[in-house]
């Protein structure tokens, strides 16, 4: 099975079981990956949750009975979920910016999400330059944060905690402890170790570096094979097309999967607004 296959079965796996609880794990095990790896993927290729794409799939469905049968608010709200008209209303306010019951009056428009298919585009394709090394495990040293996946807290929050070291001369400090190893600041997501807390993750701004300080933490990451991709542009945009290029031309198009341990953004010292800005994204692979 093809990893966009993989994708397109959890797809399907959450739209035969959206009257039910779904548990991420559930729709992760569907695509073959960890809870961790499948909702960054999803966010990465549809730039919204999971959550987000159950909830707006949950309301879209409620719209169309509110409009083709009579039954009672209440008995709707129920059945995707909600166990009163209160927080009903609110969701489905903040979709389709009507209640549920203006929408059965057929008073203004909703707003309706078709279920996802996923494909690989094969119109205007860019080139990806990359290149596939062996490494040694090695350290790095940095600060960490911890954020929810599956609220999307880590989209919000960690460009501000990049912003927050980029202020108070953190990023500085880094730069000067580089060991070489990888040369420029590293943002470093890192799935959370205890798995009862699947949606968590550790994100990382730090620098490879043998050295301890009272003002940083240390994190050893694994030997492994990485894909090295180049990334050319501005930031953020350049980083963020790169990303959903990987994952929805490179590896559908590659024998590779993601090995799951910790992956990389590179930063070098180059004007991050400018457009001849480089930097690179090191994943591991198996």
């Amino acid at each position: 099975m093809t990893w966009i296959q993989s994708i397109q079965q959890a797809i399907t796996y959450i739209e035969k079981n959206l009257l039910e609880e779904i548990a991420i794990e559930d729709i992760a095990r569907e695509a073959h990956c960890s809870a961790f790896h499948f909702q960054r993927v999803f966010s990465i290729l549809t730039n919204m949750t999971v959550a987000d794409y159950i909830r707006k799939r949950r309301m879209t469905l409620a719209a169309q009975e509110l409009i083709s049968t009579d039954e009672k608010i209440i008995t709707i709200a129920l059945k995707y979920g909600y166990d009163s008209p209160e927080s009903f209303t609110k969701a489905f306010r903040k979709q389709h910016q009507l209640s549920p019951s203006e929408v059965r009056k057929q008073e203004g428009t909703i707003t309706s999400y078709l279920p996802l298919t996923i494909h690989v585009s094969l119109k205007g394709a860019e080139p990806m330059n990359y290149q596939i090394i062996d490494k040694d495990s090695f350290q790095i040293l940095g600060s960490k944060r911890t954020y929810n996946c599956k609220t999307g807290e880590n989209t919000k929050n960690i460009p501000l905690f990049w912003d927050e070291a980029n202020a108070n001369g953190i990023s500085e400090l880094l730069f000067q402890q580089n060991d070489g190893v990888i040369d420029g600041i590293l943002g470093v997501c890192v799935a959370h170790a205890d798995y009862a807390h699947t949606d968590m993750i550790d994100y990382w701004i730090a620098t490879s570096s043998t050295a301890h300080s009272d003002s940083f933490e240390t994190l050893t990451i694994p030997a492994s094979k990485w894909v090295k991709f180049e990334v050319h542009g501005a930031m953020p945009d350049a980083m963020q097309n790169t990303w959903k290029q990987i994952y929805s031309e490179w590896f559908p198009a590659h024998p590779y999967t993601p090995a799951g341990t910790p992956e990389l953004e590179v930063y070098t010292e180059d004007d991050p607004s400018s457009p001849d800005c480089y930097s690179e994204i090191w994943i591991p692979i198996k």
